[in-house]
C-alpha cells in the first residue's frame, strides 16, 4: 500500500503546498483526488513516486520511505503520467519512447518490443511507431503518455488530469483500461476535475482544498454533496444534479446519489411503476 503520514510540503518560494496529509491507498482501488487548482493533487501525486519529499511527515509505498530511495527505484513501482505529455517525451519516435524506459528497467530488447507494440495496439497507436511523438495529437500524446507507464505494469499507475485532450472513445477506452487495472490489483491513483469521468469508474473520491484534505468517501457520497463540491469548487455531476431537480418536483423517494445513467433509470423505472410517490408538481 501507499501510506502517506503527516505530510507537509512547502515550495522554496515559501508556498505550503500540502498541509498535514494522512492518506491509505492500498492495491485494487480506484482513488480520485479532486479540489480547485492551487488545491496541491499534483504536489500529492509528485510525492508518490519521489519526486518531491516531504517537508515534514514521510510517504511510504510498500513499506519503502520515499526520502531514502531514488525517484529511479520508486518508478518501477509508481508510474507517474505528467498533466503535459509533452514533459515526457524525448526520443525520436513513438515506438522508442515506449521501448525506452523497459529496456533501462531490465527488459530484454525482445521483450521491450513486444511489450511496445501490445500496449501501442491497444491505445490505438501502432500506425504512428515511427513518428515523432511531437507530431501527434494533444488526445494521441496523452494516450502515449499513459501508454508509456502502462508498457511496464507498475503496482501503481498515478495519472494527472487522465482525460485533457480525449474524446468520447479514448474516455471509455481509458475507463475500461483503469477498471480492468483495478481487477488486477493495480492501485490507480488521479488528478481530476472531471466530475463525470470520476462518476464513471465510481472512484473513492479525496477533495483537496489549500493542501488538505476535506474529505474522503466513495464517489456516490462525496460527487452527490453540493456543499462539500462547491467547497472544492467542484461542479455536481449531471445526474445527480438532474434526480436533485425530480425529488423537489416531487419525487420524494428518489435516491439522489445515483451518478450513472443506468442507475438513475432504474432508479426511476421503479419509482414511476408506483402511484404514490405524489409526483404532481413533475
Amino acid at each position: 500500500m501507499i501510506r502517506i503520514d503527516s505530510v507537509w510540503y512547502e515550495y522554496p518560494s515559501g508556498t505550503v503546498a500540502l498541509r498535514n496529509v494522512n492518506l491509505v491507498i492500498d492495491r485494487g482501488e480506484i482513488v480520485a483526488l479532486m479540489g480547485e487548482n492551487g488545491a496541491g493533487k499534483t504536489t500529492l501525486l509528485k510525492h508518490l513516486n519521489g519526486l518531491l519529499k516531504p517537508t515534514s511527515g514521510k510517504v511510504e509505498v510498500d513499506g519503502v520511505d520515499t526520502r531514502t530511495t531514488t525517484v529511479a527505484s520508486l518508478s518501477r513501482h509508481v508510474g507517474l503520467v505528467f498533466q503535459n505529455p509533452d514533459n515526457m517525451f524525448f526520443c525520436t519516435s513513438v515506438f522508442e519512447e515506449v521501448s525506452y524506459a523497459l529496456t533501462r528497467f531490465g527488459y530484454s530488447r525482445e521483450e521491450a518490443r513486444r511489450r511496445a507494440e501490445v500496449v501501442l495496439k491497444t491505445f490505438n497507436l501502432w500506425q504512428y511507431r515511427d513518428s515523432s511523438p511531437f507530431t501527434l495529437s494533444g488526445g494521441e500524446k496523452k494516450r502515449l503518455a499513459i501508454s508509456i507507464v502502462l508498457a511496464w505494469m507498475p503496482s501503481y499507475v498515478v495519472i494527472d488530469e487522465p482525460t485533457t485532450g480525449l474524446d468520447g472513445w479514448g474516455k471509455r477506452m481509458l475507463i475500461n483500461l483503469l477498471l480492468n487495472l483495478k481487477d488486477r490489483e493495480r492501485g490507480i491513483i488521479l488528478s481530476s476535475h472531471d466530475v463525470e469521468f470520476i462518476s464513471e469508474i465510481a472512484a473513492r473520491v479525496v477533495l483537496l482544498r489549500r493542501g488538505e484534505i476535506i474529505a474522503d468517501g466513495a464517489a456516490e457520497d462525496i460527487l452527490t454533496d453540493p456543499v462539500l463540491l462547491e467547497e472544492a469548487s467542484l461542479l455536481t455531476p449531471q445526474i445527480p444534479s438532474l434526480l436533485h431537480e425530480l425529488k423537489k418536483r416531487g419525487f420524494r423517494d428518489l435516491n439522489h446519489k445515483c451518478l450513472r445513467l443506468d442507475e438513475a433509470v432504474r432508479c426511476l423505472s421503479a419509482i414511476l411503476g408506483r402511484p404514490d410517490q405524489g409526483c404532481d408538481g413533475f
